[in-house]
């Protein structure tokens, strides 16, 4: 700020304070998820979460499933303080009397009024496969120097399925991924190569944890973690 007369220099600080000007958005709107029979009550399946680019109690607060016999949704947090949807089934599935289920996911804010946003639940009764992918590992440490060119192979992960035929195939995935790890990581969902997507910054980022999730054909899926280190 400056004033003439007499001349005097003052310094202010403005603090910008968030509003809750944006809704939860799931980016995806319609999920699939074929869930067996024969799993039994307190069987949780995780869900992928939405993202608001609003700050702190403008933030995602809850998640939310529509009313229904079978499930229930608990609100997890991550390591990096995001929270998501795990999916919980509180009963018994029935494929003959119940082929299949609607439900609506609703992602909640913490604003005043909340925001919200939604996606559909499409699940599929399945029977017979009743065995998830598993990985050699589940967590992998890697490092990686941060002048490694776009299509860098990082890393290759690997799960086994006890199931045969199409029950047995294995697709490989990002899992719960923000923008930010799906813009630097993209994997191979045949073979599980994990590459470099974007030029790394050793000096804005040091550290990625990237979710890795195989799934079958079926309702079952594993996962694993890995730790990318950047070397400058």
């Amino acid at each position: 700020v400056l004033l003439e007369n007499p001349l005097q220099f003052f310094q202010a600080e403005l603090q910008v304070i968030d509003i809750n000007d944006h809704s939860p958005v799931f980016v995806d709107r319609d999920m699939l998820l074929k869930i067996s029979e024969s799993s039994p009550p307190g069987t949780t399946f995780p869900l992928k979460n939405a993202q608001d680019v609003d700050v702190g109690r403008n933030n995602i607060e809850t998640y939310i499933i529509s009313p229904n016999s079978y499930f229930r949704v608990l609100t997890r947090k991550s390591s990096d303080g995001s929270r998501y949807p795990e999916l919980v089934l509180d009963k018994a599935l029935d494929r003959e009397q119940e082929p299949e289920l609607r439900l609506t996911l609703t992602a909640q804010d913490g604003g005043s009024p909340p925001r919200s946003g939604i996606a559909q639940i499409n699940i599929e009764v399945v029977d017979i496969n009743d065995n998830a992918p598993e990985f050699e590992q589940s967590l992998y440490r890697v490092k990686i120097p941060e002048d490694s060119p776009i299509g860098f192979l990082i890393v290759t992960v690997s799960a086994t399925d006890a199931d045969i035929g199409v029950n047995g195939e294995i697709s490989y995935s990002l899992f719960q991924a923000s923008e930010q790890i799906c813009k630097t990581f993209e994997i191979n969902s045949m073979t599980g190569e994990i590459r470099l997507k974007k030029q790394l910054d050793f000096e804005r980022i040091q550290f990625y944890e990237v979710n890795i999730e195989a799934r079958d054909s079926g309702s079952f899926s594993g996962k694993c973690t890995v730790l990318t280190q950047v070397l400058d």
